[in-house]
């Protein structure tokens, strides 16, 4: 096993190529540049329009190269679900959109992981969290009320 090398970068989803960031790190380490792009962009093509943190690690001997994927962050998950391309700006007052409790469910699995979150209740927290910020409403109705409805256990059937 020779040393490991890695970057870290973010990319677009589906959309990396051999330019900046990727190409002129990539480059001295010696591997094919469009393999590990084509690879990023394969496993981030569930992703459209969003960054995703990738991590490239080449073994400077075998030029071989593992690529890890991060989960984009909860905000763009949001937008992605809820079919906006950014949180309102002035959240309280305008609303930017609309996401369904079965897509906050959906977020909250993908970001388990990488969540401080006990559960899958408490990741939904989060997830509901972000939507408070950004503007955006669940089932209709302003995030913070949802927030509380979770809290009574209204949803308790979706977070199991």
């Amino acid at each position: 096993m020779g040393d490991k090398k890695s970057i870290s970068a973010l990319v677009s989803g589906g959309e990396a190529n051999a330019g900046p960031p990727l190409g002129p790190a990539l480059g001295p380490m010696g591997v094919n540049v469009l393999q590990v792009v084509n690879t990023i962009n394969e496993k981030t093509k569930d992703f459209p329009g969003m960054k995703v943190p990738v991590k490239v690690e080449v073994d400077s001997e075998t030029k071989k190269f593992t690529i890890e994927v991060g989960i984009p962050p909860t905000a763009a998950l949001v937008c992605k679900e809820a079919g906006v391309p950014k949180g309102s700006g002035t959240a309280g007052t305008n609303y930017a959109g609309d996401l369904t409790m079965a897509n906050a469910v959906k977020i909250a699995k993908m970001k388990i992981d990488g969540s401080y979150a006990k559960d899958v209740r408490g990741a939904v927290k989060e997830v509901i969290g972000s939507c408070v910020s950004m503007g955006v409403k669940v089932e209709g109705k302003p995030a913070k009320e949802v927030f509380a409805d979770i809290t009574a256990g209204k949803y308790d059937d979706l977070l199991k």
